[in-house]
């Protein structure tokens, strides 16, 4: 593991039964930088992304995550880590200022003040129920969430699915940029190439349980002379629907 890795995948495949859906699979990523994990459904994202948060043992290899073994050091790892998933499923009837308060009892490292100013920023009145709230809202809500303990590592799982131009705009632009500036490393996967392409750093692409593609975007959309879409749509023919 290079000094300057946050997350390292060493030979990682994961098999349920019979099926192999994550085949030795084996990438790096740079502390501060964002990678984009691509892939058609059941190509294995989730799979890897269970992995690397520590709720599943690869079958075989391992994922480090800050030098250490995710999954035998879950505990300390993810205390300076945080995860937004597809959907927010916080309770609806449940105020935000609850929830926000539940949050705040579990993390030493709680910014109280980053997390009101960023709900005010987004529209969240903290008096609102998670049910009276937009879906975009409730995404945004989520990140203030992820972000209130103020990660080192941030994985992203399709977080954009189903939002507006409007409010996926928002949570790309806003915010994933504004992340890796400050040195927070952003691991997403997500359906939404055109919004990634211009904040992703490297990208990984899923095909067939294999890692077929990992590179740097810029470079690679160079030396293809093509965009982040045509390249994934190249790499997955034939693979099923993007995902």
């Amino acid at each position: 593991m290079t000094s300057q890795s946050v997350v390292r995948v060493e030979n990682a495949s994961v098999r349920y039964n019979k099926d192999l859906v994550v085949d030795s699979v084996s990438f790096e990523v740079a502390g501060g930088s964002v990678f984009a994990l691509l892939g058609r459904n059941g190509a294995g994202k989730s799979s890897l992304i269970r992995c690397l948060l520590g709720l599943q043992r690869p079958t075989t290899g391992r994922v480090l995550v800050f030098g250490e073994d995710v999954w035998k050091h879950r505990a300390r790892l993810m205390a300076r880590s945080a995860y937004v998933p597809e959907a927010c499923d916080a309770p609806g009837q449940l105020r935000v200022r609850d929830i926000v308060a539940f949050h705040r009892s579990m993390y030493a490292t709680w910014n109280e003040g980053a997390v009101r100013e960023r709900l005010n920023r987004f529209g969240v009145s903290e008096s609102a129920a998670v049910s009276a709230l937009s879906k975009g809202q409730r995404a945004l809500f989520t990140l203030a969430l992820a972000l209130g303990n103020r990660p080192e590592l941030l994985v992203l799982d399709d977080p954009t699915l189903g939002l507006d131009v409007v409010a996926r705009n928002d949570f790309f632009s806003d915010f994933i940029g504004e992340l890796a500036d400050r040195g927070t490393t952003v691991i997403l996967t997500t359906h939404d190439l055109a919004g990634v392409e211009g904040i992703a750093d490297r990208v990984g692409i899923l095909q067939g349980a294999h890692l077929a593609l990992d590179g740097d975007v810029e470079q690679l959309k160079m030396e293809r002379g093509q965009s982040l879409e045509q390249i994934f749509t190249e790499v997955t023919k034939g693979s099923g629907r993007k995902s």
